[in-house]
C-alpha cells in the first residue's frame, strides 16, 4: 500500500525529471519565501519591458516545469507585465516535498508575497496543466482579476483514472485537486485554452470543468494540438493574447 502512494507521488510530481533553471534573464530578481513549516520556496520576478506596469501575472506550471521556465515563457507572451513564478516545493532549489495539499497551501503564500512585493493594480493567475488546479484553489482564497487555464481538468483523480482505467484509482488516490469544485464557488473571470489532441487530459475532463465555471469569458480549443506541443503553435500564442484581453474587458 505504501509503495502505491510512493509511486503516485513519483508519477504526479516527477522532480527527478525537471530540468534545472539556467542563468536568470537580465533584469530578473530572485525571490525567496519561507513557509510556516520552515521550507524555502524560490522564485523569480521578471520586470516588464515597458513602464509603467500595473498588472502582475502569477504563473503556476505543469508538474515537469521549473518555475523559471514558467516565468520566462509568460514574459515572452506578456512582455509588458510583471511576471512572478515560483519553483514548487520539492522542485530545486525550493525545499520540502511536493504534494497536492502542500502546493495548494503554498499558493496563497506566493500570492501574498508577490502582491506585497509588486503592489500591482491587477493580478492575473495563469495555470498550466496541474497548475490549473492550483490557481483554481487559489481563487477560492484570494481575490484575483482573472484566471487563464491552459490544458485544464476538472479533477486530477479523474484524469488519473482515465490514464489507468483498469486500476480502481479512487480508494488509493492521495493527491486529488478538484478544480471544478473550486471554480464553482467563485465569480472570477476564467479563460480556458485546451488542446484538441490532448493525450494527458481527455476532452471530457475539460468539458466537465467548463460546465462548472460560473464566469467563463473565453474558451478556445487549439486544433491538432497535444498536451505538450500546444506551446509551440502560433494560434496558441494568439489565443493567450485574446484571453488576456478578454479578462481586461
Amino acid at each position: 500500500m505504501f509503495g502505491m502512494f510512493e509511486f503516485q507521488a513519483h508519477l504526479i510530481f516527477p522532480t527527478h525529471a525537471v530540468s534545472r533553471a539556467g542563468p536568470m534573464p537580465r533584469g530578473a530578481e530572485a525571490l525567496n519565501l519561507r513557509t510556516p513549516d520552515g521550507e524555502i520556496l524560490s522564485g523569480i520576478l521578471i520586470p516588464p519591458d515597458e513602464q509603467p506596469c500595473t498588472t502582475l501575472v502569477l504563473g503556476f506550471g505543469g508538474n515537469a516545469w521549473n518555475g523559471q521556465d514558467v516565468a520566462e515563457y509568460l514574459h515572452e507572451v506578456y512582455p509588458n507585465t510583471t511576471v512572478v513564478a515560483f519553483h514548487y516545493r520539492g522542485y530545486a532549489p525550493s525545499t520540502g516535498s511536493p504534494s497536492a495539499e502542500a502546493l495548494i497551501a503554498d499558493a496563497p503564500l506566493i500570492f501574498d508575497f508577490a502582491s506585497q512585493h509588486v503592489q500591482p493594480k491587477r493580478i492575473i493567475a495563469v495555470g498550466f496543466s496541474i497548475g490549473c488546479g492550483i490557481v483554481a484553489e487559489l481563487a477560492t482564497k484570494r481575490e484575483l482579476d482573472g484566471l487563464i487555464l491552459v490544458t485544464p481538468f476538472d479533477s486530477l483523480k479523474a484524469v488519473a483514472q482515465s490514464m489507468y482505467p483498469w486500476i480502481p484509482i479512487g480508494p488509493f488516490f492521495e493527491h486529488e485537486i478538484n478544480a471544478a469544485e473550486a471554480l464553482a464557488k467563485v465569480r472570477t473571470p476564467v479563460a480556458i485554452l485546451a488542446a484538441e489532441q490532448d493525450e494527458i487530459v481527455p476532452q471530457e475532463r475539460t468539458a466537465e470543468l467548463r460546465e462548472r465555471v460560473p464566469n467563463l469569458v473565453y474558451d478556445r480549443t487549439i486544433a491538432g494540438a497535444g498536451h505538450n506541443d500546444i506551446y509551440a503553435r502560433s494560434d496558441f500564442h494568439t489565443s493567450m493574447d485574446e484571453a488576456f484581453d478578454r479578462l481586461k474587458s
